[in-house]
Parts: structure tokens; C-alpha cells; sequence
């Protein structure tokens, strides 16, 4: 039998619609996350940070959580049919986990591993198929940020009569809230489910507990991978650093982000697809952000698009919390 994989790519993923997103980062000087995981070289650098700095991997209570989520999310599921959809799968080994219970319970799964990465995807697609068979799998190559058909989509690849279990692991921070959580409500149905994780800030004091976070991504590891993306336009290691700030953007609803920006110390010239990109000694440019939630804040972003928490799961350091959730 072929080990080849099939893999079902998306047009936001497209080459020509890549580039055209590379260019309108670099126009904006705000780098579409997208472009953090994209290719091996980037893939290995994303996971050997989530190795070291994951509390998933770090804090053996954290793991405990998520255990316990997909127990209780494998429980709710009643028909005997469930599609496990990983938005956003990374490695996959949650999603691995979570679909080995499903099996335990006696329930038949199929499951779509989705990423902006190839690389990830089919990392993803390795780890399940410890638990499923290849004609089970249905890897998919897509931008959600950007496709608009998704729900449609994961319509023609869901069986009659199936479940659908969505999970959303490590990703709704690095998504503006009126963008993402819209386009994650129109993926559940009546009956369906969504399982996702967000970073949270500890303690009862909100501010403080984001400053108390901010090593996880003020570190050497964190750098590596964000400024691969910059090396492999032509920016050259002396021409500057990367800080880390802690903003509030006004559209978010009272919640707070930890921010990355390269900082130009010296003049350099990037070239792309025959534009040229000019940057100065004192001009940055955003390479990423990851927003700080709190169990009330998540449960309200959640509730104004429809959703309700079902159930919910935090780390003993509250630095890490995954929810249940189903339609209103």
C-alpha cells in the first residue's frame, strides 16, 4: 500500500495568495502569523519553543487539564459518529490523544488535521495515525483567517449524522477576538462542540498577572523562531532586536496583548516579488502578539458570538485554561 499522503490544500494557501499576503504584511509592517510556521526550517523552531516553553509540556497540571477536557468532551459527545476538526493542529499530539479516547468509547472517527503549515499538518496526520487508519485522515492546508468557505467546506466532509468536534488548541490568542470568534461559531452546529485553550493571566489582579507571564515569551528560544521569518527575507542578524511590550488594542474589548517588534538599528532594503520594502534605523515592524484571557473574559467573547461554556478546565497556576463550548 502507497504511503503517500493526500492533502487537501485550500486557495487562501495558494501560492499566489501567499505572496500576496507576504506583500501586504510587509506593506502593513505586521507580520501575518502565518508566515511564523511556514516551511520545515520554521515547523522545527515552532515546536522545539512549545517543547521548552509550553505549559502543556512544562507543567505536569497542565497536561493533567487537558486530559481531563478530553475525557469530559469524549463524554459529551452522544452519537456514536464524531469528525474531530484540529484547527490549527500544530503537532497534533493533543488531537492524537483526544481521538484515542473516542476509539476507547467505542465511537467511529474520522479526522481533519488543518494548518496553515504542509509540514505541520502532515506532522499532525503522523501523530494520528497511531489511532486511525490513513482512509480516516483528511489533512487540509488552509488560512482561516482568510477563507471564507470553511463551514461549507467541512460540510461535504462530514458524514451524515456525524458530530463535530472542534478543537482550537493554543491559537485564539494570536487572533483578533472579532475576527476569529465568528468564523469558529459558524463551524458548530446544534450538537456540535468547540475545545479550545487560551493563555490566561494569573492571579486576581489582570495587569500584574500578564507581566508575571511575559519570560515565557521574552526569551532566546522565542527570538529563533520569530526572526527566521526576517532572516529568510535577507535581514540580517546586526540589524536589529526584538522587544517585547505589553499593549491594550482598543478594539479588543478590555483585553491585553504580549507584542513582538523587530527594531531596525540600521538602514535595510527587502526585496520581494520586484517591490522593494525600505526600512530605517528606528522602524519596526510586528511580528506577533498573543492576547491574555481570564476564565470571565473567555466565557464572555464566547457568549457574544453565540457560544456557551459547557465545562472548564485551569491550571493550579491559572496561566492556562481550556474550555467546552456549544451553541447558545
Amino acid at each position: 500500500m502507497s504511503t503517500a499522503a493526500h492533502v487537501l490544500v485550500h486557495p487562501s494557501q495558494f501560492p499566489d495568495k501567499v505572496r500576496r499576503d507576504l506583500l501586504d504584511s510587509l506593506r502593513a509592517r505586521e507580520v501575518n502569523h502565518k508566515f511564523l510556521y511556514e516551511g520545515v526550517g520554521q515547523t522545527h523552531k515552532w515546536l522545539a519553543l512549545h517543547q521548552a516553553c509550553s505549559p502543556s509540556r512544562t507543567d505536569p497540571d497542565c497536561a493533567a487539564i487537558y486530559e481531563r477536557s478530553f475525557k469530559a468532551a469524549a463524554a459529551h459527545v452522544a452519537t456514536g459518529n464524531v469528525h474531530l476538526v484540529g484547527l490549527g493542529c500544530g503537532g497534533g499530539q493533543k488531537d492524537a490523544r483526544l481521538l484515542a479516547l473516542l476509539g476507547q468509547s467505542g465511537k467511529r472517527i474520522s479526522y481533519t488535521p488543518a494548518d496553515v503549515s504542509t509540514a505541520m499538518v502532515l506532522v499532525a496526520r503522523q501523530a494520528a495515525l497511531r489511532v486511525l487508519t490513513a482512509d480516516r485522515c483528511f489533512p487540509l492546508v488552509l488560512d482561516l483567517a482568510t477563507a471564507d468557505d470553511v463551514p461549507g467546506l467541512l460540510t461535504e466532509m462530514t458524514t451524515p449524522g456525524q458530530t463535530r468536534l472542534v478543537t482550537f488548541f493554543g491559537m485564539v490568542p494570536n487572533f483578533e477576538p472579532d475576527l476569529i470568534m465568528p468564523r469558529l461559531a459558524a463551524l458548530i452546529r446544534p450538537g456540535d462542540f468547540l475545545l479550545f485553550s487560551a493563555n490566561l493571566a494569573p492571579g486576581p489582579d489582570y495587569d500584574e498577572g500578564i507581566q508575571r507571564i511575559l519570560p515565557l515569551y521574552d526569551n532566546d528560544l522565542t527570538r529563533e523562531w520569530l526572526s527566521g521569518f526576517l532572516l529568510g527575507l535577507g535581514v540580517q542578524t546586526q540589524d536589529g532586536d526584538i522587544r517585547f511590550v505589553i499593549e491594550a488594542p482598543p478594539a479588543a474589548g478590555g483585553l491585553k496583548r504580549v507584542a513582538a517588534y523587530y527594531h531596525f538599528e540600521a538602514a535595510r532594503e527587502i526585496h520581494v516579488d520586484g517591490e522593494t520594502f525600505s526600512f530605517q534605523a528606528g522602524d519596526t515592524i510586528r511580528l506577533f502578539y498573543s492576547y491574555r484571557h481570564t476564565p470571565a473574559l473567555a466565557t464572555r467573547l464566547l457568549q457574544r458570538h453565540g457560544l456557551q461554556v459547557v465545562d472548564q478546565w485551569v491550571t493550579k497556576s491559572e496561566e492556562e485554561g481550556v474550555f467546552l463550548a456549544s451553541p447558545l
